[in-house]
């Protein structure tokens, strides 16, 4: 089954195919850095599952132009809740998904000249390599995780990995110097999967011995937000490297309508309507993203915590909307979605009580918001030391990740109302807006993201002309 959107041959040598993990949070970003290459002149195929074309056809994704979509049959057991069986949910993406997109390879018209496809996929690089096909990687992180990553050996190699679970309470203040491009890093902040044996851990380093085999890496970070890891990584990584972020759908913000009906199918609340009724910086943005399921009593805590503040919000919360609305006071506005993005840049909004998915970062950093940190799993923690250590635009909720640690309604509320009222909150917001012009500077033209986006479009179209001609010489 295929999605068209429009035609395809700008540019006939170079025909990219997208291959994309099977996520949410890995989807919009490989599929906001398409519409940029695409914007550019590359004809796109997009495969991804019957179960998320029929997600994209709702009119839930950007309209990306010069590029069509083309599905394969789902390869995850509908019973399969991501969120409570994450391991089986990773295993069945990387044993199930090879085989039914090498055979749509087989068949795709024009043919592939080069693959995109998400960090987390190995396989798609054995597949361009078996096909003499280059294959780009995007890492939908932040740089420096792509380093703790890439250098996971240097942990193992200085007694830091692998540690017994009884262990790590008594290590886990233990400072870690010698990771490349990173500053000093506690043992207990790195990313929990790495300090805990397991099968997701073991796909995740059997995805990474295939970097080196792709020819680019793409970032979706912009360069100026960690210019010393990204200069780092340059100096030591056999293959490109471009930044080419945000990747976030900062291009749809030409469009000023607004969305007629949420992703669930549902009417949407006019929460604009109700944001533009609310005073200037008067608003927390709440949300917590839609992967992993929260206790009904941690909601309950912050739904009071937000009442207790007095401060006024605007929560999205997919399952739970209509229970939460009926706690709420006049202060607040529960929605089951919103256009993220915009909200964000409404000038209402003050402050984002966010869970440090690496794109809701992107997007309070390009729209200048700070941030509450409720970081919950993988990367979230890590993104919540960058967010209140290294750039000072926020302040810490959560203090570990995971679902099980209850924060109160009390400590909730005292967190919101020092965001969003008095000095220390203007300060964060002042040194938002300082990054938020950066970001902007960099997708401007002859900033660095349109830099690299040029520099990896001309080597991607040589490279690919390359191959095609050893395979129309053999």
């Amino acid at each position: 089954m295929s999605l068209t959107l429009s035609g395809l041959a700008r540019i006939p040598a170079c025909h990219m195919v997208a291959i994309p993990y099977p996520g949410r949070g890995h989807i919009n970003p490989i599929m906001n850095a398409c519409t940029i290459l695409a914007s550019k002149g590359l004809a796109i195929t997009f495969v991804v599952t019957e179960e998320w074309l029929s997600l994209i056809g709702s009119g839930s994704a950007p309209n990306i132009s010069n590029s069509r979509f083309q599905s394969i049959p789902n390869v995850i057991p509908s019973e399969l809740n991501r969120g409570s069986d994450f391991t089986s949910f990773v295993e069945a993406v990387c044993k199930k998904m090879e085989a039914p997109i090498d055979q749509l390879l087989d068949r795709i018209e024009p043919p592939a000249t080069c693959i995109i496809a998400d960090s987390t996929s190995g396989w798609a690089v054995a597949i361009g390599n078996r096909r003499n096909i280059p294959v780009t990687l995007l890492w939908p992180m932040a740089p420096s995780l792509f380093s703790l990553r890439y250098h996971y050996h240097l942990l193992v190699a200085h007694g830091h990995l692998p540690v017994p679970a009884e262990k790590f309470s008594e290590r886990k203040d233990e400072i870690i110097t010698y990771i490349p491009g990173i500053p000093a890093i506690r043992f207990g902040d790195l990313p929990s999967i790495y300090t805990r044996k397991n099968e997701i851990l073991k796909r995740v380093l059997e995805a990474f011995s295939w970097l080196t085999k792709a020819q680019f890496i793409l970032f979706t970070s912009f360069y100026e937000l960690q210019p010393h890891v990204i200069d780092t990584l340059r100096g030591i990584f056999p293959i490109p490297i471009y930044p080419l972020g945000p990747s976030i759908r900062f291009m749809s913000l030409q469009d000023t309508g607004t969305p007629s009906e949420a992703s669930n199918g549902n009417p949407a609340v006019d929460y604009f309507k109700w944001l533009d009724s609310q005073p200037k910086n008067s608003v927390l943005y709440v949300s917590l993203g839609s992967f992993l399921p929260m206790s009904a009593t941690q909601m309950h805590e912050i739904a009071m915590g937000l009442h207790i503040s007095g401060v006024r919000y605007l929560w999205v919360a997919r399952g739970e909307a209509s229970n939460l609305q009926e706690t709420c006071c006049e202060m607040g506005l529960v929605v089951p979605w919103c256009d993220q993005l915009r909200v964000l840049c409404h000038s209402s909004v003050a402050g984002f009580l966010t869970h440090c998915g690496w794109n809701s970062i992107l997007e309070a950093i390009y729209a200048g918001v700070p941030m509450l940190t409720f970081p919950l799993f993988v990367d979230q923690h890590t993104n919540s030391l960058l967010i209140v250590e290294d750039w000072k635009i926020g302040l810490r909720v959560k203090e570990e990740s995971g679902v099980e640690n209850m924060v109160g309604r009390d400590e909730i509320s005292h967190l919101v109302r020092r965001l969003i009222d008095g000095d220390e909150g203007k300060q964060l917001r002042e040194r938002a807006e300082v990054l938020q012009r950066s970001c902007q500077r960099a997708i401007e033209k002859d900033g660095s993201t349109f830099k690299n986006l040029q520099a990896f479009i001309g080597d991607l179209i040589s490279i690919s002309n390359l191959e095609t001609s050893a395979i129309l010489d053999r």
